[in-house]
Order: C-alpha cells, then sequence, then structure tokens
C-alpha cells in the first residue's frame, strides 16, 4: 500500500457522520512491517518530501501549516524529527503554543498564531494552536474569565462562536495560498499510561513529565468529547482534518508523511521557468564563465 493510500483512510471528509469512538489507536491499515521495513519506507516518503519542499519553495506561491493536536505523550515531537528529518531547515519554521502570554490574552485568540504562519514557499508547523481554544479551554471554562471577554461573548454559545470564527479563519488562508493540514494524533488512554510510565523510569525522560499531565487524565472523557466536536465542527474540505492513529509510532509517521506528500502533489509544484530575456542572460553568463582562464 502507497504512502498517500494510507493517509486518505485517515482523511474526515465526511464531518457530520464523524464519530472519535469508530477509530482505532491502534490501526495499522492491514500494515505488519518489522522496523526495518518501516524505516525504509518512511525512508521513501521523507525524500519524495524534501523533493515537493524544495519545489515549494522555488515556486512560491504556497504556504504549507501542519497542524498538529493530541493528548499528551501522543508522539507529536517526535513526529516532527522524524518526518522533517530530510527537508532543509531553512524551509521549516516549528512553532509550540503553550499558556498564552499577558499580551496574547489583550488580543483576540486567533492573533498569536495569525502572527506566527508560513510565509510563501515555507512550511509552517504547529506544535498545538488555535484549537487550543476550544479544547483545553473548553474542558477548563475557568481559563475564559482570563480573557476578559465582553460579557455577551462569554456565554453558552461561544464554542459555536469559535468554531464560526476558525472555518473562517482557515478558509481565508487556502483562499489565499496557505495549504492548511490538521491531524489529531489519536492515542488511547492505555498507551499514554504506558508512555509516561516509560517518561518517569527512563532519567533522560523525567524532565517531560509533570504531576499535571496525571490531574488531565481523570479529564479523559471530556477531552475526547472536545476533539469529536471540534474535529466534526471544523474538518472542511478546504482544511480537512486527519484522525491518524498513535499507539504505534512508526504507522503514524507513516501515515502522516503520506498526506503531506500526497497534498503537496496536488499542488501541482514547478520550478519557475526561465525563458526570454531572462534565458539570454543565463547564456551570457555561461560563455563568459567558460571564457575564464582556470
Amino acid at each position: 500500500m502507497k504512502l498517500d493510500q494510507i493517509a486518505k483512510r485517515y482523511r474526515i471528509d465526511q464531518p457530520g457522520k464523524f464519530k472519535l469512538a469508530d477509530h482505532d489507536p491502534a490501526d495499522c491499515c492491514g500494515l505488519t512491517l518489522d522496523k526495518d521495513d518501516a524505516k525504509a519506507l518512511l525512508k521513501e516518503g521523507v525524500e519524495r518530501l524534501a523533493e515537493l519542499q524544495e519545489r515549494l519553495y522555488a515556486d512560491n506561491r504556497w504556504s504549507v501549516l501542519v497542524v498538529l493536536q493530541a493528548m499528551d505523550a501522543a508522539g507529536k515531537d517526535s513526529l516532527i524529527k522524524h518526518v522533517m528529518s530530510g527537508v532543509n531547515p531553512q524551509g521549516v519554521q516549528v512553532v509550540s503554543f503553550k499558556q498564552p502570554s499577558a499580551e496574547e490574552l489583550d488580543h483576540n485568540f486567533l492573533w498569536r498564531v495569525a502572527r506566527a504562519l508560513p510565509e510563501r514557499g515555507r512550511i509552517g508547523i504547529f506544535n498545538r494552536s488555535h484549537y487550543e481554544e476550544v479544547l483545553v479551554v473548553r474542558v477548563h471554562p475557568e481559563y475564559l474569565r482570563g480573557q476578559r471577554l465582553p460579557d455577551t461573548k462569554n456565554g453558552k454559545d461561544i464554542w459555536h462562536q469559535r468554531f464560526d470564527d476558525i472555518r473562517a479563519f482557515e478558509k481565508h488562508l487556502v483562499r489565499n495560498g496557505t495549504l492548511v493540514l490538521k491531524f489529531f494524533l489519536n492515542v488511547s488512554r492505555d498507551e499514554q499510561r504506558k508512555r509516561f510510565l516509560d517518561r518517569i523510569d527512563e532519567p533522560g525522560k523525567r524532565w517531560k513529565f509533570s504531576m499535571g499531565d496525571v490531574a488531565e487524565r481523570k479529564l479523559w472523557p471530556q477531552y475526547m468529547a472536545a476533539y469529536e466536536d471540534a474535529i466534526r465542527e471544523t474538518s472542511t474540505p478546504e482544511a480537512p482534518w486527519y484522525v491518524i492513529p498513535a499507539d504505534k509510532k512508526w504507522f503514524t509517521r507513516l501515515a502522516v508523511a503520506g498526506a503531506l506528500v500526497d497534498a503537496l502533489e496536488n499542488l501541482k509544484l514547478a520550478y519557475p521557468r526561465v525563458e526570454g530575456a531572462a534565458l539570454e542572460e543565463l547564456e551570457k553568463a555561461k560563455a563568459a564563465l567558460k571564457a575564464e582562464k582556470s
């Protein structure tokens, strides 16, 4: 099975029917690969992605925004490390969104992500994103108090208002040349528990763990409901969601790499053509270089 075929399996094309319970975090699309075979297949995707990123930069008409959302320990950081390993670092920017600063709270919730959008020719990766405002803030509605919203904007309809804002924002981006791809890394609660235990047991990973991670686990059902609602409300033809199984990291990386390659290939990227007067100038430069004495 090709990487692009794997990715299409997990794209949410009918969001109205989406139910998170229908998506198995341990699914591997029927693939049974050993470690070496998985690495070889990912290498193939990474190499193709590197070629497409070079064309993206040269074409200079599109930018790419990759949104990564997941529960803790789903593998976002390692995914970025492995999938983007072959891409020119000058063509990629990674932004991690944490608790909003005082300055960010003085603006609307989309302000801080709008400032971090990739320019044309580049790939931008949001490690968490504007979706935190309909996920974490929805599970912890007390955070809304810190946003100092007018009373008229702080009612029970605020989540649907924010879904409207997000859909409009992403549609605006696509209309202006930004390819938007959103990935929910769907890790199971049991697998998260195993990864937390691994972090605690391994000295080199203990810094990643905090007691807050345990507290958030207790809110798992609320988070799953918030994710289901957000994906159902904001997966659009312009900016689709992919719900990627995340219990097997090797498969998660393959699926995301496949989605990126498939989407970039559909842009029909091309190197700029050099012709006319510009081509004549190149020929003159070529002749002058050949005429130089070695």
